[in-house]
């Protein structure tokens, strides 16, 4: 796996399941966010998609992804792996992803970008601060924003929120990368 700051072409590919299972929980009536933990020799261990709309606000992929890769892989299995994401890490799953010894994280859309995007439709940002990874976990490598994919990623939470506006609720909460 690629150890740069640069988002490669590999990286897109798994990045586009990431944004498949984003819109998958969009679809499934939670905030769009998907993300995959694949393995140094390239191999999906491990996908999931926002779980939030039942009132856990910790079902974040990411989260999922530090839960199942403790209870599954060695401390070297997890430090050699790469979690792609649709979106960048809050701050909960960043932590998670350092306590349980994560390797690399590649995201296509930014905290930066969610937050803007949400104050653009007049959302507040969320409930927790939108830091960078690196601010939370120090020392991860991370790879992000892909412009390639960034612009997709916002047409879901667009659409999310413009749901939001019609009456149809968010799915549980506001931060950025679920409640």
């Amino acid at each position: 796996m690629n150890e740069s700051q640069t988002v490669t072409a590999e990286d897109r590919e798994f990045l586009r399941r990431c944004v498949d299972l984003a819109r998958e929980a969009l679809t499934a009536g939670d905030e769009p966010f998907g993300s995959l933990l694949v393995d140094e020799h390239g191999t999906v261990r491990f996908e999931d998609r926002n779980r939030v709309k039942d009132g856990d606000a910790t079902r974040h992929p990411e989260f999922e992804i530090a839960r199942w890769a403790a209870r599954n892989l060695s401390s070297r299995e997890r430090s050699t792996s790469v979690v792609y994401t649709s979106g960048e890490h809050c701050p909960m799953c960043s932590a998670a992803h350092a306590w349980v010894g994560l390797g690399r994280i590649v995201y296509a859309s930014s905290s930066e970008q969610l937050v803007a995007w949400r104050r653009s439709r007049g959302f507040d940002a969320g409930p927790v601060a939108a830091l960078p990874i690196n601010a939370v976990a120090p020392g991860i490598p991370v790879a992000g924003p892909d412009p390639a994919l960034a612009d997709e990623v916002r047409a879901l939470h667009a659409r999310m929120l413009g749901a939001a506006v019609d009456g149809q609720g968010l799915s549980g909460g506001s931060g950025p990368d679920g409640p």
